[in-house]
């Protein structure tokens, strides 16, 4: 297939397409920036994107160089909506107003020249932390402004495809980890440890969903080579690891302490903060054939590949 995927910088969206580069697609990676406005741990997944991937610069939805390319290539099996507006994605204050606007502005009139193209499926990734996503606390509201600006983001999303008789399928995602992601909860276990100490979880309770990268990229392949080309829609939110935080650091210090050789301590403390909802999780178990994934070479690959300096000292 002839794929273009948006938020080829990000985490997930790395891993994405590597996993459908591997299978033999033609992956068209585009990015809001130049080449040289990347750096750090961005411009490290981009580096290591591989070969055959197109890499397109200075192509947000609204730019001429992605209209440009799109009747270039002339033929398109695929839209993968993947980039959005994250910064500052954790803050209360986080702007959703503006980020709906960078999320789907030009979005109707790439879908329209990319149809012309003979495109009829597009995917777009969404969050279990969006409104009416997930497994949890009724009623299932936005878990964040970032949240908010997903939900509607894909409001716009389905109503643009639909009006142009698309098929959308809505991958989500619970919390990724693994090699090449950013300050999280993992990143913190990980540079607690390095640094000889003892991981504290302050909020051991709550319960959610963590997945391996490599896993979830399976998944996202699997469901891009299986979306139908007629009208309509179908989802995946597939599960990981459903467990409490105190449950999900056990494991995963389970994991890295034979594989680094270090103490790996975990203390789970005495919760008294429930700002969040106690549980959001996604909401399909979906089984891989066997032999696909192997999950203690996941683990080795994440321990192999996890370097101090890509840790954060931010706490959980």
């Amino acid at each position: 297939m002839n794929i273009l995927l948006t938020g080829a910088s990000s985490f997930t969206g790395y891993w994405f397409i590597r996993q459908l580069a591997g299978r033999g697609h033609t992956v068209f990676a585009t990015f809001q920036g130049s080449k040289d406005s990347y750096s750090g741990l961005r411009k490290r997944r981009i580096d290591e994107l591989p070969e055959g991937v197109v890499r397109v610069w200075n192509a947000p939805m609204l730019s001429t160089r992605l209209q440009n390319l799109v009747d270039e290539v002339g033929r398109w099996d695929l839209l993968c909506l993947h980039g959005a507006c994250v910064t500052g994605y954790r803050n209360p204050d986080f702007d959703f107003v503006h980020a709906l606007k960078n999320n789907t502005e030009g979005l109707l009139g790439l879908l329209e020249r990319m149809a012309a193209c003979g495109m009829k499926r597009v995917i777009a990734t969404g969050t279990v932390y969006e409104a009416n996503e997930g497994f949890g606390e009724e009623p299932l509201r936005a878990f964040s402004p970032y949240g908010l600006s997903k939900s509607l983001t894909w409001q716009v999303q389905q109503f643009c495809a639909q009006n142009l008789g698309l098929h959308l399928g809505k991958f989500v995602i619970s919390i990724p980890f693994g090699p090449f992601e950013e300050s999280r909860f993992t990143s913190y276990l990980m540079k607690t440890w390095h640094e000889g100490k003892v991981a504290e979880i302050r909020t051991p309770l709550y319960i959610r969903d963590h997945i391996h990268v490599s896993r979830l990229a399976l998944h996202f392949a699997d469901f891009a080579e299986n979306l139908k080309g007629v009208a309509g829609s179908s989802r995946c939110a597939p599960m990981g690891y459903v467990e409490s935080r105190g449950a999900f650091a056990l494991r995963f210090a389970a994991e890295m302490r034979p594989r680094l050789g270090l103490d790996c301590g975990v203390v789970l403390g005495e919760q008294k903060e429930f700002s969040e909802p106690f549980m959001r999780v996604n909401t399909q178990m979906i089984d891989l054939p066997e032999g696909q994934w192997r999950e203690a070479e996941a683990w080795d690959e994440l321990a192999a590949n996890y370097r101090p300096e890509d840790v954060s000292p931010n706490t959980p």
